[in-house]
């Protein structure tokens, strides 16, 4: 009897497991009988399931005279995965990369003639890095469920970003005091004039 209440990416993962174990060529039909019967998997939701896998580059399929027949092998997975794990840690490295030059011109705020301008633009762009980095986490979250292993050491990146991040929200601080004191402007009017968030704060 098939099980209820299992998430999308649950069903996905048993369905990969299946074809892992069996490595052999299945139709649909028998994808359908056999991961409602070994995986728990509900009949009328399996088709969806196998075409995401499908889509996602993780199973494979192909038509041989009138039927579809699908198929994946561990080492395939395998290296689908690590491909992914490559482009997210490329990004991640980019990211950390961009707040390293943001830190430096942070730095370099107290002596700039156009600050306005350029704080503008580095908010805008800490905001945008803080995104990209909220996306890479929940791929992350996606992989890591397969192989934690693997992922191991795009965690490590992680880590290395949010450390980072908040340094150069340490900067943005530090900037906002500098200011304050030399200027004697209230902080609030600091963040409403340069639109930084007063629930700015660092990153857990």
């Amino acid at each position: 009897m098939s099980k209820r209440g299992l998430s999308n990416d649950e069903k996905k993962k048993r369905m990969l497991d299946f074809f892992h174990e069996k490595q052999d060529f299945f139709q649909l039909k028998d994808v359908e009988k056999l991961c409602s019967q070994e995986k728990g998997i509900t009949v009328q939701t399996i088709k969806d399931v196998l075409m995401s896998l499908v889509d996602d580059g993780l199973v494979e399929s192909e038509k041989i005279g009138t039927s579809i027949y699908y198929w994946s092998l561990p080492s395939h997975a395998l290296n689908k995965r690590q491909d992914a794990i490559s482009k997210i840690e490329n990004k991640l490295r980019e990211e950390t990369d961009k707040n390293t030059y943001y830190k430096e011109m942070l730095k370099n705020y107290e002596n700039s003639q156009d600050d306005e301008q350029k704080r503008v633009s580095l908010l805008q762009e800490y905001k945008s890095l803080v995104d990209q980095r909220q996306v890479l986490l929940k791929d992350v979250d996606l992989f890591k469920e397969n192989d934690p292993k693997i992922f191991q050491n795009t965690l490590n990146s992680i880590d290395e970003t949010k450390k980072a991040c908040n340094q150069w929200i340490e900067n943005i601080f530090s900037l906002k005091s500098w200011l304050k004191n030399k200027f004697k402007v209230d902080q609030n009017v600091i963040n409403k004039q340069f639109e930084i968030p007063d629930d700015l704060d660092y990153i857990e």
